[in-house]
C-alpha cells in the first residue's frame, strides 16, 4: 500500500479550517437563551420607564445599553463616545374642536382621533386650515420607473391631497403592476407624505384600511395624540407637509358618500394606468396647535475592531426606543416593549457577544448599533446613515431585527424584503445547517421592509437583511404560530401588553441569532461584499 503523503502547507491549510471551525462553534455557543431571557427582562422592565426618547426613561435606558457593550467588550463607536446625538423636536400636535368638511352642502364633523388621526410636523405654532379645497389623489403616488404618476392633471398646491393606502399592485393582484402584492416604498405613509409636500399640499389624508396599512386604525390613532418625533430641520431643508394624517374608513365612506362615491369603486378605478384624480368639491376646516421641544437623543452603539480591516465593517442593529408612559389600558399605562424592540436587542447583544468571545478578532469590524426613535420614522438610523464611523463605502452589510417573537423553535426563517440581495442566499446556506427553511414574507402588503431600522442602509445602498422564524412552528405547526402573531398584534403591539412573561420561549431566538452570526462571520472573515440583486430598487444607489 502507498503512503499518501500531504505537503506542509495544505495540511496547515486543513488544520487552520479545523481550528477555525470549532472557534465558530464555540462562539455559536455562547448564544443562550439563559441569556435572551435575562436582557429581554431587563430591557422590558417598568424601570425603564417605556424606553421613550427625551424622558428620564432615555438615560437609563441609552446607559444600560452603554454599559452592556462595555461589558461585552466592545469600545465605543463614536470616537470615545457611545453615544451619537441626533438632533429632534418633539412636536405635540392639539387638535382644537372637529375637523370640519363641506360637501355637497352638507356639514359634516369628524371627531379627533377616534374618525381623523392628524398631526402636524410645522414648526408653526399654530396651523389653521379654512376651508381649502379637498383633491382626491389615487394612491399619491409618483413613480415614473413605473410610468405613474397620480399627481397629473390635479393642483393641490395650498390644497388637502386625500389618497387611498398602499399601492395598486395589492388590489389587482396584477405582478406587473408596480410589484403585485409586495408593498414598495410608494405605498408607504412617509412616502405619500413626503410626495404631497413636493406638491406643495397643505395637507394630507390617507384613507386608512387594515389589510393595506398593516395595522387597525388604532395605530394611527394612538400616534396622532402622543408627542412626534421629527430630524429638526436645518436651514434649506424642504418644508414638510403642514397637515398630516389619516381618516378612518368610515369617516372616509361618509365623506364620499355624501360626494355620490363609493370608496371601494374608487380604489379599483384608481388602480387602472392613466386614471386622474379630481377635485372633489369637498372643503376641510381645521384648528391645529403645536408645542414644540427642541432636543437630542441618543444613538447607542459600540464596535468590535477588526484585525487586518477595521475601516470596513458589518452593523447589527435593534432599535431602543418604545413609548413611555402613556394613555392607560386595562391599567396599565407603561409601554415596555418587551418584544418591540427588547428581544431583539437580546438578539443584537448575543450576536455582539459572540463575536466578542473569539480568540481570533474578525478581518473586518463589528458594529452593534441601537438606534433612537425608530417607532418615530426611523429617525435615529437615518441619521446614523448619514452620520456613520466609518466611511460609507466601507459599509458591508446591515443585519436588523425587529420584533422576535419568543414563542420557540421555528422551521422557517421568514425574510422580509426576500430577493433584494445576495444576503438571502447566503442566510439559506445558515439554515440548512438548522434544518430550516427560507420563506419570503407572506405578508408583503405591509412593507415591513420599509419599516424597521435596515431601511435607511438600503436607502444608501448597503445589503441589508431583516430576518427571523416566525411562521411555522416546529412543536405546534402553521396555524399556531400565525395565531401568537394575531394575539401579539391585536392585543400587544403597541400597547402596555408588550411586556416580559416568564412563559416565553427563547430557544427559537437563539436559532435566529445563531444563523445571522454564521453569515455575518462569513462576511466579516472573507472579501466578501454582498450585492443587491437585480430588479431592486437600490441595486444602483453606489
Amino acid at each position: 500500500m502507498k503512503k499518501l503523503f500531504l505537503p506542509l502547507a495544505v495540511m496547515a491549510l486543513l488544520a487552520a479550517s479545523c481550528s477555525g471551525d470549532r472557534a465558530f462553534e464555540r462562539a455559536s455557543a455562547t448564544i443562550t437563551a439563559e441569556e435572551l431571557r435575562d436582557y429581554t427582562r431587563i430591557l422590558g422592565a417598568d424601570s425603564m420607564m417605556g424606553r421613550k426618547p427625551f424622558t428620564p426613561g432615555e438615560a437609563i435606558t441609552v446607559n444600560y445599553l452603554a454599559g452592556e457593550l462595555e461589558k461585552i467588550g466592545f469600545t465605543p463607536a463614536f470616537g470615545n463616545s457611545w453615544f451619537q446625538e441626533v438632533p429632534m423636536v418633539e412636536i405635540t400636535t392639539v387638535v382644537q374642536g372637529p375637523a370640519v368638511i363641506t360637501a355637497a352642502g352638507r356639514r359634516l364633523e369628524f371627531t379627533a382621533p377616534d374618525e381623523i388621526a392628524v398631526e402636524s410636523p410645522s414648526m408653526k405654532e399654530y396651523v389653521e386650515l379654512v376651508d381649502i379645497p379637498m383633491v382626491f389623489c389615487g394612491f399619491g403616488i409618483v413613480a415614473r420607473e413605473y410610468g405613474w404618476n397620480d399627481y397629473a392633471g390635479v393642483d393641490v398646491r395650498g390644497k388637502c391631497a386625500v389618497v387611498l393606502v398602499n399601492d395598486p399592485g395589492l388590489y389587482t393582484g396584477d405582478t406587473t403592476l408596480f410589484k403585485g402584492k409586495t408593498m414598495t416604498y410608494y405605498g408607504r405613509w412617509t412616502y405619500k407624505y413626503e410626495e404631497a409636500a413636493r406638491q406643495g399640499a397643505a395637507a394630507i389624508l390617507i384613507i386608512h384600511e387594515t389589510v393595506g396599512a398593516g395595522y387597525d386604525f388604532s395605530i394611527p390613532r394612538k400616534s396622532s395624540i402622543s408627542p412626534g418625533l421629527y430630524q429638526e430641520p436645518a436651514e434649506g431643508d424642504p418644508e414638510p407637509c403642514p397637515v398630516t394624517g389619516w381618516l378612518s374608513a368610515g369617516a372616509a365612506s361618509e365623506l364620499f358618500g355624501a360626494l355620490g362615491y363609493d370608496v371601494e369603486k374608487l380604489c379599483t378605478d384608481a388602480c387602472i394606468r392613466g386614471y386622474r384624480g379630481f377635485n372633489t368639491g369637498a372643503s376641510l376646516s381645521l384648528k391645529l396647535a403645536n408645542i414644540h421641544v427642541k432636543n437630542t437623543s441618543l444613538n447607542v452603539a459600540g464596535i468590535l475592531p477588526g484585525s487586518t480591516r477595521p475601516e470596513e465593517a458589518i452593523v447589527i442593529s435593534a432599535h431602543w426606543d418604545h413609548f413611555g408612559i402613556g394613555e392607560t389600558e386595562n391599567g396599565d399605562s407603561i409601554y415596555n416593549g418587551a418584544v418591540d424592540n427588547g428581544t431583539t436587542m437580546a438578539w443584537a447583544f448575543e450576536i455582539g457577544e459572540a463575536f466578542a468571545s473569539m480568540k481570533q478578532r474578525p478581518e473586518r469590524s463589528v458594529i452593534l448599533f441601537f438606534p433612537t426613535a425608530e417607532e418615530q420614522g426611523l429617525l435615529g438610523s437615518s441619521w446614523f446613515a448619514a452620520n456613520p464611523p466609518v466611511s460609507r463605502n466601507n459599509l458591508v452589510a446591515c443585519f436588523n431585527n425587529d420584533m422576535l417573537l419568543p414563542i420557540g423553535r421555528m422551521k422557517d426563517v421568514m425574510v422580509t424584503g426576500y430577493g433584494q440581495s445576495d444576503l438571502d442566499d447566503m442566510l439559506a446556506e445558515a439554515a440548512m445547517k438548522q434544518d430550516r427553511y427560507i420563506l419570503p414574507d407572506p405578508h408583503p402588503e405591509t412593507g415591513m421592509y420599509f419599516r424597521s431600522d435596515h431601511f435607511p442602509f438600503a436607502r444608501i445602498g448597503v445589503p441589508a437583511l431583516f430576518a427571523r422564524g416566525n411562521c411555522d412552528s416546529r412543536e405546534y405547526g402553521k396555524e399556531w404560530a400565525a395565531e401568537q402573531e394575531r394575539d401579539y398584534l391585536k392585543n400587544k403591539y403597541h400597547k402596555p401588553a408588550d411586556n416580559y412573561y416568564p412563559e416565553m420561549n427563547f430557544d427559537g431566538i437563539v436559532e435566529d441569532a445563531q444563523s445571522i452570526f454564521d453569515v455575518a462571520y462569513r462576511i466579516v472573515n472573507s472579501d466578501i461584499k454582498p450585492g443587491w440583486k437585480t430588479g431592486s430598487e437600490f441595486a444602483n444607489i453606489r
